[in-house]
């Protein structure tokens, strides 16, 4: 059997999380009809990559975790469909100058309305315009899931620079490697 993916590579809007969702929903209901079984969006893509100190305030998340509820509930009656959302995660108040304690960069696996997997990107970039380390945490956990029999593990964009993530992805069982990514433009 083949597995159909589909890339869905939107305009997200930072902020727009009701707006963003939407665009997530319309995609995999699209996908899902043309034969898709798996969906990757982008990193962040519920609240659109670049939205920067909007990270550390709880209304922003609280807002992000809504958008996922969302999401999960319109697809439930897809079945079999899966669909990789990147958003952020977790929360606890900023101290200092240091990362939100738990706050982590998430891809969550949606199926048949309700999370299934997640993953929370490891190698958090501090350079340029990325500026990752001020709002999250590393993850070190593998994540690897089964669409279609076909095992899935996943990593966020600067992990794929590095060998170690895709390594624990292998040795979780990992057949296929989907890397969500954003960057901004």
């Amino acid at each position: 059997m083949t597995l159909q993916i589909c890339v869905a590579q939107l305009n997200f809007v930072v902020g727009d999380m009701a707006g963003n969702a939407r665009k997530i929903i319309d995609c995999a209901r699209e996908a899902y009809a043309r034969g898709a079984r798996l969906v990757l969006t982008p990193e962040l893509s519920i609240c659109g990559y670049a939205a920067e100190d909007l990270f550390l305030r709880p209304a922003f998340i609280d807002a992000c975790d809504d958008a996922l509820k969302t999401i999960a509930t319109e697809l439930a009656g897809l079945k079999g469909l899966h669909v990789v959302v990147g958003h952020p995660e977790g929360g606890g108040l900023r101290t200092r100058s240091v990362a939100v304690t738990r706050r982590h960069n998430r891809a969550s696996v949606l199926c048949e309305g309700r999370v299934v997997a997640h993953y929370d990107k490891r190698e958090l970039p501090n350079y340029q315009v990325f500026d990752e380390r001020r709002y999250f945490v590393p993850g070190d956990a593998a994540c690897v899931f089964t669409v279609e029999g076909v095992r899935v593990g996943l990593l966020i964009c600067e992990d794929a620079w590095f060998a170690a993530p895709a390594r624990r992805a292998a040795a979780a069982g990992a057949d296929l490697l989907a890397v969500i990514n954003a960057s901004p433009f």
